[in-house]
C-alpha cells in the first residue's frame, strides 16, 4: 500500500487576462465607433455638379415613387415626427431617389414648408 501523498498535477494557465483584454478591445471598438441606422431603402441620389457636404442631422428618405420614410415612420407620420424633432433645428437632409419627379418634390417641400422646416439640402452625387 502506497500512502504517499498523490501527485498534483501542473496548475493550467488561467484565461481571464485574456478575456479581460477581449473585453476591453470590444469596449474600446463599441465606444469609437459611429452606430447608424440603415437607410429604410435603396436611394439613388440625382447628379449634380455640387460637391457641397450637408450639415444637418435629420434625413427624410424619399423613394421613386414618392414613399416618405423618418425614422420608422412613413407617410404623413414621417413628416409629423419630423416636424416634432426639428423644433430647433430647421434644417432637413432630403435623399431622394434620382428617379422621383419634380412635381412630388415640390410637393413634399411645400408641406415641410408648412410643418416649419425652414430649409431642405437634397443630397446628390457628383457628376
Amino acid at each position: 500500500m502506497d500512502f504517499s501523498p498523490p501527485r498534483r498535477r501542473p496548475r493550467a494557465e488561467s484565461i481571464v487576462p485574456m478575456i479581460n483584454v477581449v473585453f476591453l478591445l470590444l469596449i474600446f471598438f463599441l465606444m469609437t465607433s459611429r452606430l447608424a441606422q440603415p437607410e429604410p431603402f435603396e436611394v439613388t441620389p440625382p447628379n449634380a455638379d455640387l460637391e457641397a457636404e450637408t450639415k444637418a442631422e435629420q434625413t427624410l428618405y424619399i423613394d421613386a415613387t414618392g414613399k416618405l420614410h423618418f425614422d420608422g415612420a412613413e407617410g404623413e407620420a414621417a413628416l409629423d415626427k419630423l416636424a416634432a424633432s426639428s423644433a430647433n433645428a430647421p434644417v432637413v437632409v432630403l435623399r431622394a431617389d434620382a428617379r422621383l419627379e419634380a412635381k412630388t418634390l415640390a410637393g413634399i417641400l411645400t408641406k415641410l414648408a408648412a410643418a416649419g422646416l425652414s430649409r431642405a439640402e437634397l443630397v446628390v452625387r457628383p457628376e
